[in-house]
């Protein structure tokens, strides 16, 4: 199992996307929970919104990428970026 740290932006003037489908998101989200580690968004100066922070652990790229592929969030292009690194846990 690998550990990836998952850093989304959303598009500009996404705020009703977002919204519109957060529900449907944190579903998807709860079916992942023994892989979950983190997850919740990432705020602007306003305190809204602008992108997303997870926290998984998965089998290989090939999972993250389905992961990724079927989260309601990226089935309505909300995201401008998304970025993943892989964490190697220490503690």
């Amino acid at each position: 199992m690998k550990t990836f740290i998952i850093t989304c932006f959303d598009k500009k003037n996404s705020l009703k996307t977002r919204l519109a489908n957060r529900e449907l998101h944190l579903a998807y989200l709860k079916s992942f929970k023994n892989k979950l580690i983190l997850a919740g968004p990432i705020l602007n100066k306003s305190n809204k919104p602008k992108g997303s922070v997870l926290i998984l652990k998965l089998k290989n790229k090939f999972e993250l990428n389905n992961f990724l592929k079927n989260d309601p969030y990226s089935k309505v292009g909300l995201f401008d970026t998304i970025n993943i690194e892989i964490l190697k846990r220490v503690f």
